[in-house]
């Protein structure tokens, strides 16, 4: 059936880097997915938007791996300065998975996703 999580499968590797909101609102640890992972993420996207089953903010409900640790999760499309749609996509990577991983920000990661 089209739209389920595990239709697709994909592997990336960035650095971890943290996100701090305004006025101490938290802070965020994320994966950049960009070139060939982030064009099959947002081919994805456009499927899925054209088929009626586009999820909020275009995020996508996905199943990630990193290292032995494995969570559900969405990816985020990034907006570029000019508010333009990128294929460029953000996972974020919650506290317990950093920890189960020794993550840190600045380290070099592996994910894989099935979407």
């Amino acid at each position: 059936m089209s739209g389920e999580i595990g239709s697709e499968h994909l592997s990336h590797a960035g650095r971890l880097w943290r996100w701090t909101g305004g006025s101490g609102s938290g802070t965020w640890h994320f994966l950049t997915i960009d070139g060939p992972a982030g064009e099959a993420l947002s081919g994805t996207a456009v499927m899925r938007k054209l088929e009626g089953t586009a999820r909020g903010f275009g995020s996508l409900k996905v199943k990630a791996r990193i290292g032995a640790t494995g969570f559900a999760t969405s990816v985020f499309p990034s907006k570029s300065d000019d508010g333009e749609a990128e294929q460029v996509w953000l996972l974020p990577v919650k506290a317990a998975v950093r920890r189960a991983e020794r993550l840190a920000e600045g380290d070099e990661v592996e994910v894989s996703l099935e979407y």
